[in-house]
Protein backbone atom coordinates (compact mmCIF):
# COMPACT_ATOMS: atom_id res chain seq x y z
CA UNK A 1 0.00 0.00 0.00
CA UNK A 2 1.12 3.57 -0.99
CA UNK A 3 1.66 6.38 1.48
CA UNK A 4 -0.33 9.17 0.46
CA UNK A 5 1.75 12.45 -0.33
CA UNK A 6 2.36 14.85 2.45
CA UNK A 7 1.36 17.93 2.49
CA UNK A 8 1.57 21.00 4.66
CA UNK A 9 -1.35 22.21 6.72
CA UNK A 10 -2.14 25.35 8.69
CA UNK A 11 -5.02 24.63 11.83
CA UNK A 12 -5.32 28.28 12.28
CA UNK A 13 -7.03 29.79 15.87
CA UNK A 14 -7.59 33.49 15.37
CA UNK A 15 -7.83 35.38 18.94
CA UNK A 16 -9.57 38.23 19.27
CA UNK A 17 -9.18 39.87 22.42
CA UNK A 18 -8.60 38.72 25.79
CA UNK A 19 -11.73 36.61 26.41
CA UNK A 20 -12.94 35.31 22.49
CA UNK A 21 -11.14 32.78 20.41
CA UNK A 22 -11.99 31.55 16.79
CA UNK A 23 -11.59 27.96 15.58
CA UNK A 24 -11.86 25.50 13.98
CA UNK A 25 -14.14 23.78 16.32
CA UNK A 26 -16.67 26.44 16.35
CA UNK A 27 -16.40 27.24 12.66
CA UNK A 28 -17.42 23.81 11.81
CA UNK A 29 -20.34 24.43 14.31
CA UNK A 30 -21.63 27.21 13.00
CA UNK A 31 -21.58 25.48 9.51
CA UNK A 32 -23.45 22.78 10.58
CA UNK A 33 -25.75 24.76 12.12
CA UNK A 34 -26.41 26.55 8.63
CA UNK A 35 -26.82 22.98 7.24
CA UNK A 36 -29.29 21.51 9.37
CA UNK A 37 -30.81 24.34 11.25
CA UNK A 38 -30.55 23.06 14.84
CA UNK A 39 -27.88 23.30 17.70
CA UNK A 40 -28.80 20.09 18.43
CA UNK A 41 -28.21 18.18 15.60
CA UNK A 42 -24.99 20.28 14.24
CA UNK A 43 -23.83 19.17 17.52
CA UNK A 44 -24.73 15.21 17.04
CA UNK A 45 -23.49 15.22 13.53
CA UNK A 46 -19.74 16.58 14.92
CA UNK A 47 -19.85 14.27 17.73
CA UNK A 48 -20.11 16.81 20.63
CA UNK A 49 -22.81 17.02 22.98
CA UNK A 50 -25.11 19.56 23.24
CA UNK A 51 -23.72 21.07 26.41
CA UNK A 52 -20.60 21.39 24.48
CA UNK A 53 -21.62 22.95 21.21
CA UNK A 54 -24.54 25.61 23.40
CA UNK A 55 -21.28 26.64 25.43
CA UNK A 56 -19.27 27.26 21.84
CA UNK A 57 -22.01 29.30 20.89
CA UNK A 58 -22.76 31.29 24.28
CA UNK A 59 -19.09 31.83 24.19
CA UNK A 60 -19.48 33.28 20.61
CA UNK A 61 -22.46 35.02 21.09
CA UNK A 62 -21.61 36.92 24.12
CA UNK A 63 -18.13 37.59 22.96
CA UNK A 64 -17.98 39.32 19.63
CA UNK A 65 -20.44 41.42 20.56
CA UNK A 66 -23.66 40.51 18.22
CA UNK A 67 -24.79 37.48 17.55
CA UNK A 68 -23.81 34.64 15.32
CA UNK A 69 -27.31 32.36 15.67
CA UNK A 70 -30.44 33.51 16.51
CA UNK A 71 -33.04 30.41 18.25
CA UNK A 72 -36.41 29.48 17.99
CA UNK A 73 -38.50 27.82 20.52
CA UNK A 74 -39.77 24.29 20.06
CA UNK A 75 -43.72 23.46 19.04
CA UNK A 76 -45.59 21.67 16.48
CA UNK A 77 -42.39 22.05 14.33
CA UNK A 78 -39.89 21.91 16.99
CA UNK A 79 -37.42 24.85 18.01
CA UNK A 80 -34.08 25.34 15.88
CA UNK A 81 -31.40 27.53 15.26
CA UNK A 82 -30.37 30.26 12.27
CA UNK A 83 -26.88 31.63 11.45
CA UNK A 84 -27.31 35.14 10.94
CA UNK A 85 -25.62 37.56 8.68
CA UNK A 86 -23.26 38.62 11.24
CA UNK A 87 -22.54 34.90 11.47
CA UNK A 88 -21.63 34.80 7.82
CA UNK A 89 -19.05 36.94 7.33
CA UNK A 90 -17.48 35.33 10.63
CA UNK A 91 -17.40 31.94 8.83
CA UNK A 92 -16.35 33.40 5.27
CA UNK A 93 -13.74 35.88 7.17
CA UNK A 94 -12.36 33.07 8.89
CA UNK A 95 -12.21 30.45 5.90
CA UNK A 96 -10.84 33.63 3.89
CA UNK A 97 -7.70 33.59 6.09
CA UNK A 98 -7.50 30.20 6.42
CA UNK A 99 -6.94 29.66 2.86
CA UNK A 100 -4.76 32.11 2.89
CA UNK A 101 -2.61 31.10 5.73
CA UNK A 102 -2.71 27.92 3.92
CA UNK A 103 -0.92 29.08 0.89
CA UNK A 104 1.38 31.03 2.43
CA UNK A 105 2.55 28.09 4.74
CA UNK A 106 2.98 25.80 1.22
CA UNK A 107 5.00 28.12 -0.33
CA UNK A 108 7.53 28.87 2.67
CA UNK A 109 7.72 25.45 3.59
CA UNK A 110 7.55 23.57 0.60
CA UNK A 111 10.97 23.20 0.45
CA UNK A 112 10.90 21.00 3.70
CA UNK A 113 9.24 18.04 2.04
CA UNK A 114 11.52 18.16 -1.06
CA UNK A 115 13.74 16.93 1.75
CA UNK A 116 11.69 14.16 2.98
CA UNK A 117 10.59 15.71 6.32
CA UNK A 118 6.49 14.75 5.02
CA UNK A 119 7.29 11.14 4.91
CA UNK A 120 8.37 11.09 8.58
CA UNK A 121 5.43 13.35 10.17
CA UNK A 122 3.10 11.38 7.75
CA UNK A 123 3.78 8.34 9.79
CA UNK A 124 3.11 9.65 13.00
CA UNK A 125 -0.73 9.70 14.47
CA UNK A 126 -1.20 13.57 15.42
CA UNK A 127 -2.27 13.43 19.31
CA UNK A 128 -6.46 14.16 19.73
CA UNK A 129 -6.31 17.61 21.87
CA UNK A 130 -9.66 17.08 24.37
CA UNK A 131 -10.28 19.61 26.94
CA UNK A 132 -13.20 21.16 28.32
CA UNK A 133 -13.69 25.01 27.04
CA UNK A 134 -14.86 25.60 31.44
CA UNK A 135 -11.32 24.21 32.36
CA UNK A 136 -9.56 26.01 29.65
CA UNK A 137 -10.81 29.19 31.05
CA UNK A 138 -11.14 28.81 34.26
CA UNK A 139 -7.50 27.75 34.49
CA UNK A 140 -6.05 30.79 32.46
CA UNK A 141 -8.02 32.56 34.81
CA UNK A 142 -7.38 31.02 38.36
CA UNK A 143 -3.52 31.61 39.71
CA UNK A 144 -2.09 28.24 40.51
CA UNK A 145 -3.08 26.78 43.40
CA UNK A 146 -1.11 25.92 46.44
CA UNK A 147 0.16 22.08 47.24
CA UNK A 148 -1.86 20.56 49.57
CA UNK A 149 -1.48 20.11 53.15
CA UNK A 150 -0.51 16.40 53.56
CA UNK A 151 -3.29 14.53 55.34
CA UNK A 152 -3.85 13.29 58.72
CA UNK A 153 -1.97 10.00 59.43
CA UNK A 154 -5.45 8.54 60.71
CA UNK A 155 -7.22 9.79 57.38
CA UNK A 156 -9.13 12.38 58.46
CA UNK A 157 -9.14 15.44 56.00
CA UNK A 158 -7.24 18.65 56.61
CA UNK A 159 -9.47 20.91 58.46
CA UNK A 160 -9.38 23.78 55.75
CA UNK A 161 -10.93 21.04 53.65
CA UNK A 162 -13.16 19.53 56.22
CA UNK A 163 -14.93 23.09 56.57
CA UNK A 164 -15.46 23.36 53.43
CA UNK A 165 -17.43 20.03 52.85
CA UNK A 166 -20.92 18.86 54.45
CA UNK A 167 -21.15 15.43 56.72
CA UNK A 168 -21.56 13.72 53.27
CA UNK A 169 -18.42 15.26 51.55
CA UNK A 170 -20.28 17.18 49.30
CA UNK A 171 -18.96 20.93 49.04
CA UNK A 172 -20.64 23.79 50.80
CA UNK A 173 -21.31 26.82 49.38
CA UNK A 174 -19.73 29.38 52.43
CA UNK A 175 -21.99 31.43 54.71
Amino acid sequence: MTEPAATIGVRLRLDIGPDCSIGPGKIALLEQIERSGSLSQAGRVLKMSYRRAWLLLDDLNRTLGQPVTTASVGGAGGGGARITPFGRQVIAAFRDIERAAAAAAAQQLDWLLQYGVGAAVATAPRRAVNRSLARSRTAAAEPAAEPAAPAAANGAKPPAEAARRGRRGRAVKPP
